[in-house]
């Protein structure tokens, strides 16, 4: 019994450094998304603008598209900004869901600095940014013609991100059949 007593804690002690030590090799700038090749959460938004078009899920078919949110106290969203006016100027289609904002505030920082967005969209209350599990503005996702979800960036799309990351994606489901 007391060498029980002795080795018992010991194993306890491994298993918790091997658990520790598992934890370690993880990346904590990588939060990965449960949504990657799942179909859209089921929304509906309003326009920012009254009367002016918003978009839902059925929104995203027909062709790939990303679906960016963002807002105006954004500070990383005004440093995306100027990628965006030039995806838009390519030809990307770009869906914007302005998250906790107001949107007389969206709307004005749109007519400042140009609106990148196909459509726009409020989300005041957050409801939407909560199913689609983001965490912070700005976050882009990929989102292909048949409206499932193929990717999610975290952070400003910069010239580098969409040149390695987000460009070859696009094309590739601009190919898919």
């Amino acid at each position: 019994m007391s060498r029980l007593v002795f080795v018992l804690p010991l194993i306890a002690l491994a298993v918790l450094v091997a658990a520790f030590g598992r934890g370690l090799t993880h990346d904590p700038k990588i939060l990965p998304s449960m949504l990657i090749d799942k179909p859209l959460p089921q929304f509906a938004r309003p326009g920012i603008q009254p009367g002016a078009p918003g978009f839902a899920t059925a929104d995203f078919r027909g062709e790939p598209k990303l679906l960016n949110v963002w807002a105006s106290w954004c500070v990383s969203c005004k440093v995306e900004h100027p990628v965006l006016m030039q995806l838009k100027a390519d030809g990307v289609p770009i869906y914007g869901l302005a998250w906790k904002d107001r949107a007389e505030d969206a709307q004005a920082t749109l007519t400042q600095s140009g609106n990148p967005f196909a459509r726009t969209a409020m989300d005041f209350e957050g409801r939407t940014a909560i199913d689609l599990g983001v965490t912070g503005a700005p976050e882009t996702f990929v989102v292909d013609k048949h409206g499932r979800v193929r990717y999610k960036q975290i952070g400003p799309i910069t010239p580098d991100v969409w040149e390695e990351t987000l460009k070859p994606l696009m094309a590739k489901l601009r190919s898919e059949a």
